[in-house]
């Protein structure tokens, strides 16, 4: 099992790294550029600068029993495909039955912010959300963990 975080926008890296700590379970922060990681267990992959570049290094290497950190949805589809799972920042936890429904939601949002009907992006990450990530996370790697039979 290793966690993969999209991290150039990821809010919840530290989150990532205590969980990671505590079930002993390697880390590949995966980014753009450089960016300073924990010592131990966290390895940093950059990556170039293009589009999509730290999306497909991911998509590449994620698969069963693995856990993506994204708020990519695109990537998401992608790495469930494969096996992985999946969450969001905001602890939304991606599914195989769900993802249809997020990439539509996506390109809606997408069409109206395109017509000027949806003005800005999404709400700053709040305590509320980090709280509910961190827990999500947790259960999501105790879940993983006794599927792997560790």
């Amino acid at each position: 099992m290793v966690i993969y975080v999209d991290a150039d926008a990821c809010p919840v890296k530290e989150q990532v790294y205590r969980a990671a700590a505590r079930y002993r379970v390697p880390v590949v922060v995966v980014a753009n550029g450089f960016m300073r990681v924990p010592p131990a267990g966290v390895e940093l992959v950059r990556v170039g600068g293009e589009p999509d570049a730290a999306d497909d290094w991911i998509a590449a290497r994620a698969g069963a029993g693995d856990l993506v950190v994204t708020a990519d949805i695109p990537l998401a589809a992608r790495v469930l495909e494969r096996g992985a799972a999946c969450l969001d920042f905001r602890g939304g936890e991606f599914s195989p039955r769900t993802i249809g429904d997020a990439v539509a939601m996506r390109e809606l949002h997408r069409y109206l912010r395109d017509l000027g009907e949806l003005p800005g992006g999404p709400a700053a990450i709040s305590p509320r959300d980090r709280s509910r990530f961190a827990s999500k996370l947790d259960a999501v790697l105790a879940r993983l963990t006794r599927e792997a039979g560790q």
